[in-house]
């Protein structure tokens, strides 16, 4: 394929802005500072022409971290950042203020897996904050790990239904049990019945426990979303540098466009790889 295809999933982080809680828990290889610069090798050699930088803590120094860095990249078309928002108040600001202002900000996102309640985007308070992000023409990043979190966006869209969603990583699918499809799949098909929600195929080879994985591993995963969400309602992130314990950059888009070689024709590949991206996050 001769097509441009954009990373819609890249991290940094600088752990002198914040400690990043979900470290923790996260493999030894993870537990420093990561550049953007770090990427440039792999990124050229996975063929990769844009990409997007993903909120990686709740803070807002996180945020301008991103804006920052994607303001001196020319390959960064834009940064799903944090906001408040459960303080509506604060939200409106920035979003009429200086986020709402910068052409780099698009789309938002807050670490839902790390809340102890499923149903935290729900609150009376999150919801009113999602009602000024669809607004402003933003979408929403959502990056659940249960079926819980499906539900919990399923609901949401009737509250907010201005707002467009996409589920990021998936989902969580049941890659590592094997199963086909089980309580994931009912939640996802009825999600693609709603045209607002979106799915990433990212963070597969660690939603496969790691280790070896390959693109007849992810398969039937990628395949049921396709069918069901189809190339305008699909693109494709990479999970850089979460993905690197579950193999190398270029391992991974490897894959990925394996699968989608088998799945869709050029014209499909390149929605999936590029333009239906572009469209989502308005690059």
């Amino acid at each position: 394929m001769s097509g441009k295809t954009i990373d819609t999933h890249v991290h940094i982080w600088e752990r002198s802005l914040s400690p990043y809680n979900w470290l923790q828990a996260a493999p030894a290889s993870l537990l420093r500072s990561y550049a953007l610069e770090e990427l440039e090798a792999d990124r050229v050699a996975a063929g990769i022409h844009a990409g997007i930088l993903v909120q990686a803590d709740n803070t807002l120094a996180d945020t301008e971290w991103m804006l920052k860095t994607a303001a001196s990249a020319e390959w960064i078309s834009g940064v799903v950042g944090w906001l408040p928002l459960a303080e509506p108040d604060k939200t409106a600001a920035l979003l009429a203020g200086e986020y709402g202002q910068n052409g780099l900000l698009k789309g938002i996102r807050h670490l839902i897996h790390d809340e102890a309640d499923p149903r935290w985007l729900l609150r009376e308070n999150v919801v009113e904050s999602l009602k000024l992000v669809a607004a402003h023409g933003l979408p929403y990043d959502l990056v659940g790990v249960l079926p819980s979190h499906i539900e919990t966006a399923l609901e949401l869209a009737g509250k907010v239904p201005s707002l467009r969603m996409i589920f990021d990583h998936m989902n969580q699918p049941p890659v590592a049990a094997g199963v086909r499809f089980g309580e994931w799949g009912v939640l996802m098909r009825e999600a693609a019945a709603h045209s607002n929600f979106f799915v990433k195929i990212s963070g597969l080879g660690t939603a496969a426990a790691g280790g070896s994985w390959s693109a007849d591993t992810v398969f039937p995963y990628i395949s049921f979303v396709a069918e069901h969400f189809g190339e305008d309602r699909c693109c494709c992130g990479g999970d850089w540098p979460v993905s690197l314990p579950a193999g190398s950059y270029v391992h991974t888009w490897t894959q990925y466009r394996e699968v989608l070689a088998r799945l869709w024709d050029v014209a499909g590949q390149e929605k999936v790889l590029f333009t239906t991206a572009a469209g989502f996050y308005g690059v």
